[in-house]
């Protein structure tokens, strides 16, 4: 982002950012508020939008993500078309079967946990407000684009990419930007929501009059970078200056089967790259590690464990650690419940912590705006990386949705 630029968008984000966030507390036992109490979480309001756009002109800007039951009588619905979801769960020749025995046995236990933090995913509003500050900037940053429309497709909750595929046609948009938000590429996230949005073009615009661009990743972004270094730096203030340089970082990403793993998945290495760049950016001050949290399933998946890990550390006397979420671009049952409750707080140690998620931070808003800007200036459909498959891969639905992306024309490919 150039330098004349910055003061701004700054300008801009503080007008728009004054009105809409306004602090407020998770509804979680009290003891967790003492031991997290440095940590600010902002509540963003729904942001109005500009009126649908009639005659093709303006860009829509997807953010794609997996989303999370805004309520918890949405959970079930969640869970089933998650455990459906051969990209992300692969279970074999009975999925079909398994998938609804699992959710159905899960169901109760997930409740409970969104129960816990608030009654439901703060996914959606995160999203929606994300996608409606970065659009305020790039109508700005990109003007022959503009006016740039923010939309949300999930994969798994509401809005699903099938309701927002249809609200673009209803807005008379043209023009489409297909914007993930899981910063490192995999086939089971990113390829997964790839996947669903060709299936559901198909579908509802089989001759194609949405045309659509892909930016299919950003793992070392220094926008990225500089948002997540900035909020460890805030994290490891907290430490007694004797103690602070020898705080253990632990960078936590949602782990993978190693079944996609061995198959070539790209996930683990851009993760890495991302850590990398940050401890770069912090001058390497402290040890760290990355670790990888969230398995399901008795099958083998990549490791070492959060949750295993800083047990482990604890046995070791080191109790000063930091949790970073390094794939996640806000709070969720991951960063709530797994590693605020079932890591942080039962461990019962007052030196582990967790640096705040990206949220609505109007630095990591800006950095979302910058990548779009970037994107829409190259004129390119997708990264080169993202038409390289995986080495091992044999699925027609990755090819077909290449192909598409790449060219705008689709197979006849069962999706």
């Amino acid at each position: 982002m150039a330098a004349s630029q910055r003061p701004l968008i700054s300008a801009l984000m503080r007008a728009s950012l004054s009105k809409s966030n306004a602090t407020a507390r998770r509804t979680l036992p009290p003891a967790f508020f003492q031991q997290t109490a440095l940590r600010a979480l902002a509540t963003a309001t729904t942001t109005a939008t500009k009126p649908p756009s009639t005659d093709g002109r303006g860009t829509a800007v997807v953010l794609l993500n997996m989303g999370g039951p805004s309520k918890v009588a949405d959970v079930h619905d969640f869970l089933s078309r998650l455990f459906a979801d051969k990209d992300l769960i692969p279970l074999g020749p009975f999925q079909n079967w398994l998938g609804p025995l699992i959710a159905r046995r899960r169901t109760p236990k997930i409740e409970h946990q969104y129960s816990v933090i608030g009654g439901g995913s703060p996914i959606r509003k995160w999203s929606e407000h994300q996608a409606a500050e970065a659009c305020k900037l790039l109508d700005t940053l990109h003007p022959s684009t503009a006016p740039h429309r923010p939309y949300v497709a999930f994969r798994y909750a509401s809005p699903l990419t099938e309701d927002t595929l249809k609200q673009i046609q209803a807005d008379g948009l043209t023009r489409a930007v297909a914007f993930t938000q899981y910063p490192q590429y995999s086939c089971s996230t990113t390829g997964s929501s790839l996947n669903e949005l060709w299936k559901w073009s198909k579908i509802l615009d089989p001759d194609g009059k949405i045309k659509w661009s892909v930016i299919d990743r950003w793992p070392t972004h220094p926008g990225l970078v500089d948002v997540i270094a900035r909020h460890v730096e805030a994290t490891l203030a907290t430490y007694p200056a004797e103690k602070r340089e020898n705080v253990v970082l632990l960078f936590s990403a949602h782990s993978l089967p190693m079944s996609v793993v061995n198959r070539g998945d790209p996930y683990p290495a851009e993760v890495a790259a991302t850590v990398h760049a940050v401890m770069q950016r912090l001058k390497q001050s402290n040890p760290y590690r990355l670790v990888w949290q969230s398995q399901v399933g008795p099958s083998p998946w990549l490791g070492a464990q959060t949750s295993a890990t800083v047990e482990n550390y604890i046995k070791q006397g080191q109790t000063d650690l930091v949790l970073i979420p390094i794939a996640f671009t806000s709070d969720h049952i991951e960063t709530l419940h797994e590693l605020d409750l079932e890591i942080i707080e039962e461990s019962k140690q007052p030196g582990i912590k967790r640096a705040e998620s990206l949220n609505g931070d109007p630095l990591f808003i800006e950095a979302l705006a910058d990548i779009a800007k970037t994107h829409l200036e190259a004129g390119q459909p997708c990264s080169k990386q993202m038409l390289l498959r995986c080495p091992m891969c044999t699925s027609e639905r990755c090819a077909g949705q290449k192909d598409f992306f790449s060219s705008g024309k689709t197979k006849e490919i069962k999706a």
